[in-house]
């Protein structure tokens, strides 16, 4: 176990800080940000709430990680897609990205971003927030890269990007929301299939 990073006053923490927040960030996946307790996180991530604040903060600091953690892992499949070099290339690579992260057998179901904090009391507000910045990153980034494909003539001629971009993102998180609900992921792939044949979606 590793035991090199250290906590308050230069001693080892004890344990692996990755680890533990791999752990939180599945538990939070599952649960959303107000269904999952302090001690239910502590619990999963096998450390103590004295640790859990010492090495991350607090709950919303702890989350903010996790989110950053869940984008650069299991949602870093949109940064290789939009790299793909056709519009049509970067829809398809989006939505089997989205099957694929959010019906894996070994995590759970859904979309973090998706689903973390669509309702909250006032004081998850701020991460509720996080979550619709977040979403509107993903949207951004897409619609910049259809800008693109536009000026480069790989969409047609007054296709709206922006339009185009928000079809998509909504049916992707659409497709997440379907996962939680237990859709297997050879339907949402036969939905995915459907909608694609119909691309450019106008």
């Amino acid at each position: 176990m590793e035991t090199k990073q250290t906590g308050p006053m230069g001693r080892p923490r004890g344990f692996d800080a990755d680890e533990a927040l791999e752990r939180a960030m599945l538990f939070f996946w599952k649960h959303g940000y107000e269904g999952a307790s302090t001690a239910g996180l502590t619990h999963a991530m096998g450390i103590s709430t004295t640790s859990m604040y010492a090495a991350f903060g607090n709950k919303e600091k702890l989350f903010r990680k996790a989110l950053d953690r869940y984008t650069e892992g299991p949602s870093a499949y949109l940064a290789r897609a939009l790299e793909e070099p056709t519009a049509l290339g970067v829809a398809t690579a989006i939505l089997a990205g989205t099957i694929r992260t959010t019906t894996r057998p070994a995590h759970p179901h859904g979309c973090l971003g998706v689903q973390g904090a669509l309702t909250t009391s006032d004081s998850g507000q701020e991460v509720r927030d996080l979550l619709i910045a977040w979403r509107n990153d993903g949207y951004a980034r897409v619609r910049d890269r259809f800008r693109r494909a536009v000026d480069e003539g790989d969409l047609p001629p007054g296709t709206d990007p922006s339009l185009l971009a928000r079809h998509l993102t909504t049916f992707a998180n659409g497709l997440a929301v379907q996962a939680a609900s237990g859709v297997p992921r050879e339907e949402l792939q036969s939905l995915a299939d459907a909608t694609l044949h119909n691309w450019p979606l106008t």
